[in-house]
C-alpha cells in the first residue's frame, strides 16, 4: 500500500482490496472512537487496556503501518527515478495494475443491472474530469500541509483514487516527496496529523456505504478506476520514446500479477 500511495495514479486502497484486507481495514479505522481514553483519564488502567485492545485492531495496524512506513522511506527515491527516467514504461505497468483492479472489483459484484451501470458511468466521468484538472499553485506552509494530508488520505483509502495524484493537484506532491527523502520531521508530522484526522472521519462514511450499499459502492469504485486510466494513457502516449511492445508487455504482466495475487489471497480467505 505504501509503494502504491507514493505513485500518482495508483491507489493504496486498490492494493488493500486486492490482498483481501480492504473491508477489514475500513471497518477497523471507523471503529476507533477513542472511548478508551475515558478510563485512562479516571486512572482505571485495567479498563483502559481492555477497551484499547477491543477498539483498535493492532494485529492489522502494526504490520500494515510498518510496511507503509518502510515503503515511504525506502522507495521514495526509486519511484522518483522511475517516474523521471522511465516514465512511459512505469505508467504502462500502472495501467495494467488499474485495469486488473477494476476487473477484480467487477468479479466481486453479484451481477450488473441498470442502476449499477449508471453508477459506474458516473464514476468514470467524474474520475476522467478529475484527472484532467490542472495542478494548483500553492504554498507549503504548515497549515496547507495539514489540510493537504487531511484531503489526500481520503483518496488514498479509496480504490482507484490516488492520494498522491490529489497531492499533485494541490501542488504538494514534489514537496512532500522531498520532505520524505530529507526526513523533514516537522513537515512530515503535520501532514500525518492531518491524514489521521481525515481518515478517522472519512472511514466512517465509507464503512457505512460498504455495509449498507456494497454493490453500488463497488460499481462506483469500478467507474473511478476506469476513469482514472486517463492519466497513465496520457503519460504513456506523450512520453514514450522506446518500444510500444514493451509497454504492452509490462501492462499485461501487471494485469496478470494482480489477478494471480487476488486469486491467491481469496483462496487463503476461504
Amino acid at each position: 500500500m505504501g509503494s502504491a500511495d507514493i505513485v500518482p495514479g495508483v491507489s493504496g486502497g486498490t492494493i488493500a482490496l486486492i490482498t483481501g484486507i480492504y473491508e477489514r481495514l475500513v471497518h477497523a479505522i471507523s471503529s476507533i472512537n477513542f472511548t478508551f481514553l475515558k478510563p485512562l483519564i479516571k486512572g482505571d488502567f485495567a479498563e483502559f487496556k481492555s477497551r484499547l485492545f477491543y477498539e483498535i485492531d493492532f494485529a492489522l495496524f502494526i504490520p500494515l503501518l510498518l510496511g507503509i512506513g518502510v515503503a515511504f522511506l525506502t522507495l521514495a527515491k526509486l519511484i522518483t527515478y522511475l517516474l523521471d527516467i522511465q516514465t512511459a514504461y512505469t505508467f504502462s505497468f500502472f495501467l495494467g495494475l488499474i485495469l486488473a483492479s477494476a476487473y477484480v472489483l467487477y468479479e466481486k459484484l453479484d451481477g450488473l443491472n441498470f442502476k449499477l451501470i449508471v453508477v459506474t458511468v458516473i464514476g468514470i466521468v467524474l474520475a476522467y474530469l478529475f484527472v484532467g484538472l490542472n495542478p494548483i499553485a500553492a504554498n507549503h506552509s504548515l497549515p496547507v500541509l495539514f489540510v493537504s494530508g487531511l484531503i489526500a488520505i481520503c483518496a488514498m483509502i479509496l480504490p482507484g483514487i490516488s492520494g498522491s495524484f490529489l497531492l499533485l493537484l494541490l501542488g504538494q506532491y514534489q514537496y512532500m516527496l522531498n520532505a520524505l527523502n530529507n526526513l523533514n520531521i516537522v513537515e512530515i508530522l503535520v501532514f500525518v496529523v492531518g491524514a489521521v484526522i481525515g481518515i478517522l472521519g472519512f472511514s466512517k462514511v465509507l464503512n457505512y456505504l460498504l455495509e449498507n450499499h456494497e454493490s453500488v459502492t463497488m460499481a462506483f469504485l469500478i467507474g473511478i478506476m476506469l476513469g482514472s486510466l486517463r492519466l497513465p494513457v496520457i503519460k504513456v502516449t506523450t512520453t514514450l520514446t522506446g518500444s510500444w511492445i514493451l509497454c504492452i508487455v509490462l501492462a499485461i504482466i501487471a494485469f496478470v500479477l494482480i489477478v494471480v495475487m487476488e486469486k491467491k489471497f481469496h483462496y487463503i480467505e476461504d
